[in-house]
């Protein structure tokens, strides 16, 4: 009796567990009756028919990444690179997902790869690597395209690395030395050009500041000899308006002729004490016919006053 009461309670929770289906939040289950697809339970509490329906598949509808494997990969300038990335996928048909596709994950992976392929293909390398948005964009696109009937949604795509042949390596390497030399030469080439600039312009300045210097210092010498030109001539005026005057004066001449011998006679005297040879005046007896000269000239400067 126990035992056909344990086997009753067996079979009984063997039914509850065929009829009652628990969805949990992060799932859609797809329900087959009979073997032919009846519908898609959402997260919640189910009842199914207990030998004619059952669970086929299981699908999660939280977002999904996927690793796409490197590969080898030929850009549009003939460099082998090799090329892997990550995908992000969303089931949004639970019925396409079961039905569409035999296994949705290695179909988007494999997908993913041959687009990737075929995009690397149409760009440069220098291009791979400054247009990735780009390329992830228009790979994006196209693996969308072609996974809508499996009821699936690819949201993005991530091209994780991008890794030229060790060739390919030493060659950029050695391009991007020669390039680092070329603008070192460049940038001396330039500082040499402003510095050869710069020389010029100062010895240009320096000329400009030399001539203008010695300009001014002729213009400050003509001016001092025009001063002095104009002093001299204003104090030989003077000293001659004197010595008329003093010629007018009682015995003025008389005082004029004996300023005129001592002079004559002093400069005679300088003459012969700084001659080397002793030196006599010839016409030492003309002596008289010297001053009454100058007894003409004095009556002439007095008749001019």
């Amino acid at each position: 009796m126990f035992a056909v009461l344990t086997f009753v309670l067996l079979g009984i929770l063997f039914i509850l567990f065929k009829l009652v289906l628990i969805v949990e939040m992060r799932e859609v289950c797809v329900i087959e009756r009979l073997g032919k697809f009846r519908a898609v339970m959402h997260p919640g509490l189910h009842f199914l028919i207990p030998f004619f329906d059952r669970v086929a598949y299981r699908h999660e509808t939280r977002e999904q990444v996927l690793d796409i494997p490197a590969q080898s990969c030929i850009s549009k300038d003939n460099i082998q690179i090799d090329v892997d990335g990550l995908v992000y996928i969303k089931v949004m048909d639970g019925a396409k997902a079961s039905y569409g596709i035999e296994d949705y994950r290695r179909a988007s992976v494999n997908l993913a790869q041959t687009t990737m392929r075929s995009e690397i293909g149409k760009l440069n390398l220098s291009q791979t690597f400054s247009e990735r948005d780009t390329l992830n964009e228009t790979i994006v696109r196209e693996i969308d395209k072609a996974s809508d009937p499996w009821g699936i949604k690819v949201l993005r795509y991530e091209v994780r690395n991008i890794t030229p042949s060790i060739n390919v390596i030493h060659t950029l390497e050695k391009q991007m030395e020669a390039e680092r030399n070329k603008r070192a030469e460049i940038t001396l080439a330039n500082a040499a050009r402003d510095s050869m600039i710069n020389l010029s312009e100062g010895d240009r300045q320096e000329a400009i500041n030399l001539s203008e210097g010695d300009k001014q210092k002729q213009i400050n010498e003509a001016e001092g000899r025009a001063k002095e030109i104009e002093i001299i001539a204003d104090a030989t005026a003077q000293g001659i308006s004197l010595i008329a005057d003093a010629a007018n004066q009682p015995c003025g001449d008389d005082a004029i002729k004996m300023r005129l011998m001592e002079e004559y006679i002093q400069q005679v005297g300088n003459v012969l004490n700084t001659a080397d040879v002793s030196i006599l005046p010839s016409e030492i007896a003309k002596l008289e016919g010297f001053f009454e000269g100058m007894d003409k000239v004095t009556a002439t400067a007095q008749g001019a006053k």
